[in-house]
């Protein structure tokens, strides 16, 4: 972690990854070694670009390149989320409390067979699979559900011009309330200006 971007509150800058082929469905990972599903992301390097990191991340974790995919779009501000206490390492210079993102939206369009794990010294994946539009939501570490939510909210429409996809009934009703408040702080702030 020499190299990450922590800022002077704890967060570690990130960038997020949400790719679709051509059928609109979403690439996860499978984190190598464990159970674990969530989209490509990763640090970003003091002094790098939100977009340089995501070339660089897209490359590393997932073997694309850029002629690869369409870049569609990113989140307007940064996306933050704490981790939780367990996770905090309490001993590490600068204390890093959680992330904030840039989130990328993208269009593969190379061949799905394009996607690869030997790109990086240390693969964070060793397995993909495309999914429904909010699935990820379900998949991903409960920790980081809300910033799921929200980027594919926001980033949503870009491959869904017509209306996004219904949430899904298996939703649990508390998740509904939670990310429909968090919208409605999101559009409340883009409204007044205010950075997130």
């Amino acid at each position: 972690m020499s190299n990450d971007w922590i800022d002077a509150e704890g967060f570690r800058a990130n960038v997020g990854i949400i790719l679709a082929n051509a059928d609109n469905k979403l690439l996860l990972g499978g984190r190598v070694g464990a159970k674990g599903w969530q989209f490509p992301q990763g640090g970003m390097y003091e002094g790098e670009a939100p977009e340089e990191a995501m070339y660089r991340e897209l490359h590393e974790e997932v073997g694309l390149e850029p002629y690869d995919v369409e870049l569609l779009g990113v989140t307007r501000d940064w996306l933050r989320y704490r981790l939780p206490d367990r996770f905090v390492r309490k001993h590490s210079k600068p204390l890093c409390i959680g992330q904030k993102q840039r989130w990328f939206i993208l269009r593969l369009v190379g061949g799905e067979d394009r996607v690869r794990f030997d790109r990086a010294e240390k693969p964070e994946f060793d397995r993909v699979r495309w999914v429904p539009f909010w699935r990820p939501v379900n998949e991903v570490i409960y920790f980081k559900r809300r910033v799921y939510a929200r980027a594919l909210y926001e980033l949503g429409p870009l491959v869904h011009p017509d209306g996004l996809p219904r949430r899904p009934n298996w939703w649990p009703r508390r998740w509904h309330a939670v990310f429909d408040k968090d919208i409605r702080r999101a559009e409340k702030e883009t409204a007044g200006g205010r950075k997130s």
